[in-house]
């Protein structure tokens, strides 16, 4: 039986005044809605008590076992204000069944798709007046549905008894300082996943696994890192949250394949599918990161750039590693194919272009 959430209406909600305040300089991540959907799985009543209720902490045991055996997955989107005042997301059906494919390497229940999409359209419906206006820039309102083990009990097994719930926080853009390209470190000592891990799913350990390479990036004047795989420290995988693109001279479109290792961006898939719209062949391979260092210099690799629903398109500038540097392909904003593919997104998602693929799934 599909879930329907039940509305309990938070009583002190942001004043109008409050909330116009924080729509004109949002952030990333910073300010979360008035209201929360949730809804409990437990093995012998399955899914039930959808609900959307006022935003505020989550009461769980300390022996909650997501908090001792990390069960726990997530998913990111976004919704769009077109310029008719309707609200749209973005391949949310994607979303919901990586959603499943994580929860099934996590051993947690999967969520319906049906419910999952309830879900948005029931907070959505109830927030509407959080997502920004039409025209105020790369503005949305950002989804965060998750998963988590709500069960107390100690012991290494799966919960009987989880919770699953959506927030939503209105975001300007990722990267405050516009569409600079990002200066990537490569991390030699840390691995993000290996093989027969975690690292197709999205859960929140591979992100933990990432912030020490991502560090060890910043202290050698970078804002990221980038990943080989754990295997040879050969291969490139990814950076700690962002799928990567290359350009070559002879008009291919590079990306690593899907080895069980990287996570299977939204984003990444789309570009895949819009590329050939571009004059763009797609690739998928294995990449060494030698082919990367060497094509940069030698003309071959014409723009490097990273992915993401939160990023959307990010440029790459230099690639640096303990003891070398290969230059920068981008200029200041990026190269001509990065900033195509990158208004061919935001066009579709914000409503400017045709929708040609049914990609867009209204929500309010």
């Amino acid at each position: 039986m599909s879930l329907t959430f039940d509305l309990e209406r938070r009583p002190d909600p942001a004043s109008d005044e409050r909330r116009a305040e924080i729509l004109a300089n949002p952030g990333f991540g910073v300010y979360f809605t008035d209201h929360m959907a949730s809804a409990t799985w437990t093995r012998d009543g399955g899914w039930h008590d959808g609900r959307i209720h006022p935003y505020g902490p989550i009461t769980i045991m300390p022996s909650a076992a997501v908090l001792h055996y990390a069960q726990e997955v997530f998913e990111g989107l976004k919704a769009y204000r077109h310029e008719d005042g309707s609200v749209w997301s973005f391949r949310p059906e994607a979303n919901a069944e990586r959603m499943q494919r994580s929860a099934r390497r996590l051993a947690l229940p999967e969520l319906p798709t049906d419910d999952f999409l309830a879900s948005l359209r029931a907070l959505v419906e109830v927030d509407e007046a959080w997502v920004p206006a039409f025209g105020t820039g790369e503005t949305s309102l950002y989804l965060r549905p998750f998963l988590y083990a709500s069960e107390a009990f100690l012991g290494v097994r799966p919960a009987n008894e989880v919770t699953y719930s959506v927030i939503a926080s209105p975001a300007g853009a990722y990267f405050p300082r516009g569409l600079k390209p990002v200066r990537l470190w490569i991390s030699e000592h840390y691995a993000r996943a290996g093989v027969g891990g975690t690292g197709a799913a999205k859960t929140g350990g591979n992100y933990a696994s990432s912030l020490a390479g991502q560090l060890e990036g910043i202290e050698h004047g970078c804002d990221q890192a980038v990943f080989l795989d754990s295997a040879t420290h050969t291969y490139i995988e990814e950076l700690g949250g962002m799928n990567l693109f290359l350009v070559t001279d002879d008009g291919r479109l590079l990306t690593p394949e899907l080895t069980g290792t990287i996570l299977e961006g939204v984003t990444r898939s789309s570009i895949l599918e819009l590329a050939k719209d571009l004059g763009l062949e797609p690739e998928e391979r294995r990449i060494e990161i030698q082919e990367w260092k060497d094509g940069v210099r030698d003309g071959h690799i014409r723009e490097v750039f990273a992915c993401g629903t939160a990023a959307v398109i990010t440029p790459v500038g230099e690639l640096c590693w303990d003891g070398g540097e290969a230059p920068s392909t981008a200029g200041d904003e990026g190269g001509e194919v990065t900033r195509s593919i990158r208004q061919a997104l935001l066009d579709v998602q914000y409503g400017r272009a045709e929708d040609s693929r049914g990609w867009l799934t209204r929500l309010a």
